[in-house]
């Protein structure tokens, strides 16, 4: 009797050790959630990074204030950076957030070369990168994602066609370019070129750089003026900060605006649809700062496992008198 009590335990502790050894296999299986509950799980808990090159005027405002924004709607923590303008401080504010531990930094270059970098910095630190608005030195794929940004090029082309239009395919032009070896500046002197060079009485006089700030815009222009006076008779800036600030230096010189001198710009900010209104700009053409919802989608797609093309351009409209008022409401 004994020995069959004791038979009876043996085959029951054997019993339970199987079925503890299943049910941790069991739960261990459990443990490897599918591939969305992880996506899920990364979303929730992730970390970014918001490198800006610079947070003054109306345009950068208005794209800081939509990432912000659209990343405090996604419950995503946001570390963000203003490097201020200096190229220097971009590159140590990229190295402060990868120390700070982010999965991920969209990167808004303040120049193409000098910015490649902070790229390979990321690189190193497996810290997955987003180019916003500006490119920079590096492969694409290899050292950064994607870049998100608006089609300079066209942009400007499409201002020169303006031009055309508004001076009969006959001007001296002043350029007022943005910030020198910016991706940027390269490609609205690239496409505006592009169509004038085929109207022979379109000529640029001078081309001078006013870094995209207005008052710098203004003081650039007064001293284009006093060398050049009267011979000017269009303006093709690179934005419409400098645009503003351009019309402002013509004013004070006692030569008019959209008579005199007939001025295109790029960007499409209140002030540059309330200048068309007002008759000192001929048009402009928008370069939409509203970088938020997209550029998360990216990282939310990356996280995904999705394929992620290498270029995601923004659709972008033109403002002229005939639609300004219409748009008023909506500009930044």
């Amino acid at each position: 009797m004994k020995t069959f009590m004791y038979m009876l335990v043996a085959v029951s502790l054997s019993i339970f050790i199987c079925l503890m050894f299943v049910g941790c296999a069991t739960k261990s299986q459990t443990n490897e959630n599918p591939e969305e509950t992880v996506v899920e799980k990364n979303i929730q808990n992730i970390k970014v990074g918001f490198s800006q090159m610079e947070n003054n005027g109306p345009w950068r405002v208005a794209e800081t204030n939509s990432i912000r924004n659209e990343a405090k709607k996604r419950n995503i923590n946001l570390i963000y950076t203003d490097a201020q303008g200096s190229v220097d401080k971009q590159i140590q504010d990229v190295q402060y957030l990868i120390e700070q531990g982010v999965d991920y930094i969209l990167l808004a270059p303040k120049k193409y070369e000098e910015l490649g970098v902070a790229l390979q910095m990321a690189k190193e630190a497996n810290v997955k990168v987003v180019l916003v608005d500006r490119s920079c030195a590096g492969e694409v794929g290899e050292d950064y994602i994607t870049l998100v940004i608006s089609d300079n090029v066209w942009e400007a082309q499409q201002a020169g066609h303006l031009l055309v239009e508004a001076t009969n395919g006959q001007a001296n032009i002043v350029e007022l370019t943005g910030t020198v070896g910016s991706s940027s500046a390269e490609e609205r002197t690239r496409g505006f070129w592009q169509v004038i060079s085929k109207y022979e009485n379109m000529k640029i006089i001078c081309s001078q750089s006013a870094d995209f700030f207005r008052a710098e815009g203004k003081k650039v222009m007064e001293n284009i003026i006093r060398e050049y006076g009267e011979r000017i008779t269009a303006v093709y800036a690179h934005n419409d900060e400098m645009a503003i600030g351009a019309i402002m230096a013509l004013k004070a010189a006692g030569m008019e605006p959209g008579e005199d001198v007939m001025v295109v710009s790029v960007d499409g900010e209140k002030d540059a649809l309330k200048a068309i209104i007002a008759d000192d700009l001929y048009a402009t053409i928008e370069c939409t700062p509203l970088f938020g919802p997209i550029l998360f989608d990216v990282i939310e797609r990356h996280l995904s496992g999705e394929e992620i093309q290498p270029l995601i351009i923004n659709k972008d409209r033109i403002f002229t008198k005939e639609n300004a008022l219409l748009y008023i409401d909506e500009a930044y």
